[in-house]
């Protein structure tokens, strides 16, 4: 059982006590009082409990991290102001205890402190949940940002069930699913594992074609599962931009988002995913444009983005751009081992993922959507099948510091945005067509790791 849910179990009985326990001390002291006791000497007390009031109005789910919503620094200041009073309510009890201490004709010595104590129990009180509302800050930062692609295109893979209990046990809290598999989804029921579920790319037309379509599309994929399935994302379309299907993401997005608020699914993100083939100009990071056949469907995808808040899914792949140029972008620029920044105007790039994203944002930036944020949908490095630039200690030393930078790094171009991020993948698939596409998983089909990792 781990602090959260001993919290929710003994916190608010242990919170509630000693709340209680302070202003015991201070109707003691009124009531046992022989003087009247001023009104100014009521106010550390109830400035202290108002502070408290603060904090008990910071429900768990305004703390559940997400990078989409902007509301995270007014959390911060409404904290920030509730300790500023808890402490000032505290100074002020211990002006009124040293007054008191000094004047023979008013209240008595106790009065004074058991005002003291009182501010203190419920500053112990607040100290206790603002500690408890930090870890979970914490928790959610670092156990919601990563997540697993799932792909399935082998013969030896596991059964879903055992390959959701391999996520849990290696506590990913991420999956993402290509299409909605039956199988994979009744495995995820009560996983807790927060699910982005993909749309198969010729299904696009059909959900563009009407709404009925995508209600039929919902109904049949996702409604069944809601109660006890966490779906985060849907995704339409994985690498069709630019492409014959292009036309039909932005009308087959918006029909989706429509089926999900028909089903009570408001909360659930709808997008697509993109790679590297959808920009006509990635270097410098700041001359990241969209290329002539992508900038009519990006630019309507885009703005749908904008309008609902949900992320831009990217592929992105830093080994494909160091094999294809070894000569100019070195391995430790690609492996985040860099200490030499790649300069690009007043940006300092020290790795090559961050160059590659900064592409994308910059695209978005020339499109006047710079609002628009984007999630990693696939990143990774292969262990084998293209020596010497895949190997264990390649694969190992990229996915580890990749999943190291975007917890706790921003790219240099939104260095107010920590990104949502999928590796690829679970498990070797021995039905890709290449050696290098056969070995990016971390584990074996017959879920034998491939190197330590999780």
């Amino acid at each position: 059982m781990d602090l959260a849910e001993l919290w929710a179990i003994f916190g608010p009985g242990v919170a509630g006590a000693v709340f209680g326990a302070g202003w015991w001390f201070w109707i003691d002291a009124v009531v046992c009082s022989s003087v009247s006791i001023s009104f100014v000497h009521y106010l550390p007390g109830i400035f202290a409990s108002l502070a408290a009031l603060m904090f008990n109005c910071v429900r768990r789910e305004d703390i559940d991290y997400s990078p989409y919503e902007e509301g995270e620094w007014r959390l911060k200041l409404w904290l920030f102001l509730a300790y500023v009073v808890s402490f000032v309510s505290l100074a002020a009890s211990v002006g009124l205890l040293i007054q008191d201490a000094l004047e023979t004709s008013g209240p008595s010595a106790w009065t004074g402190t058991a005002g003291v104590l009182q501010c203190v129990f419920v500053l112990i009180r607040i100290i206790s949940a603002g500690s408890f509302i930090l870890y979970s800050i914490k928790e959610a930062a670092g156990a919601r940002l990563i997540g697993v692609c799932y792909g399935m295109n082998g013969d030896n893979l596991p059964s879903p069930q055992d390959v959701i209990s391999l996520y849990k046990k290696c506590e990913i809290q991420f999956i993402r699913l290509y299409e909605p598999k039956p199988a994979a989804l009744e495995a995820l029921r009560g996983s807790q594992i927060n699910v982005c579920l993909g749309v198969r790319n010729e299904d696009l037309q059909n959900l563009s074609s009407s709404q009925d379509a995508a209600n039929a599309w919902v109904n049949a994929n996702i409604v069944p599962y809601k109660n006890d399935v966490q779906f985060g994302w849907i995704t339409l379309g994985n690498e069709i931009i630019p492409g014959p299907y292009a036309a039909y993401v932005a009308q087959a997005m918006n029909n989706t988002h429509n089926a999900l608020l028909s089903a009570g699914l408001d909360g659930v993100k709808v997008t697509t995913v993109i790679a590297s083939t959808a920009l006509g100009a990635s270097y410098p990071p700041s001359a990241g444009a969209f290329s002539s056949e992508a900038i009519g469907p990006m630019t309507n995808i885009a703005t749908f983005l904008s309008h609902y808040g949900a992320p831009l899914m990217i592929n992105v792949y830093p080994y494909f751009a160091y094999v294809s140029d070894p000569t100019h972008i070195s391995l430790d620029y690609a492996l985040f081992n860099s200490s030499v920044p790649i300069l690009d105007g007043d940006l300092k790039y020290f790795n090559l993922f961050d160059a590659m994203v900064d592409a994308f944002n910059a695209a978005l930036e020339k499109l006047n959507l710079s609002d628009v944020s984007v999630a990693i949908s696939e990143s990774g490095w292969p262990s084998a099948g293209n020596d010497p630039y895949t190997s264990v200690a390649n694969a190992k030393a990229y996915n580890l510091n990749l999943m190291n930078h975007v917890m706790g790094s921003k790219t240099p171009r939104r260095p107010q945005h920590l990104m949502d991020t999928f590796l690829f993948e679970m498990f070797n698939e021995d039905l890709k067509e290449s050696a290098v596409e056969k070995n990016f998983g971390f584990f074996y089909p017959n879920m034998q790791p491939v190197y330590p990792f999780w």
